[in-house]
C-alpha cells in the first residue's frame, strides 16, 4: 500500500520530467514520465522504495534505448551515469540534498 507521503513524493518527482533527457539535453519543458524503481541494492525480484524513484520518459524507461530495453549495465554505459547518480540529481532538484 502506498502512503500519502509516498504519493506526494512520486507526484513531485514526476513533475521534474525525464532525468535522462535533462542530462542529455539540459533543462527543458518536462513531458510525461513513468516512474522507475531502481533495483540496485535490493534483493532479487524486489524494487526500491516509492521514495527512491526516477522520472523517465517512455523511451528512456522501457523503449529500445531505455533501462528495461537495454538492461541496466548497457544503459549506464551508454548514458554515462548510474541510477544512483540520477537519484542524486532528483534529490538535488527537489531540494532534498545540497
Amino acid at each position: 500500500m502506498t502512503t500519502i507521503a509516498e504519493r506526494k513524493h512520486m507526484s513531485r518527482v514526476a513533475e521534474l520530467g525525464c532525468a535522462v533527457c535533462r542530462r542529455v539535453y539540459g533543462p527543458h519543458e518536462p513531458g510525461p514520465v513513468e516512474l522507475h524503481h531502481p533495483r540496485t541494492g535490493v534483493g532479487m525480484a524486489q524494487r526500491s522504495s516509492h521514495m527512491n524513484v526516477l522520472p523517465l520518459c517512455v523511451n528512456h524507461h522501457r523503449g529500445s534505448m531505455g533501462i528495461h530495453g537495454m538492461g541496466r549495465k548497457a544503459f549506464e554505459a551508454h548514458y554515462g551515469c548510474t541510477e544512483k547518480e540520477l537519484l542524486n540529481d532528483v534529490s538535488t532538484l527537489l531540494g532534498l540534498t545540497k
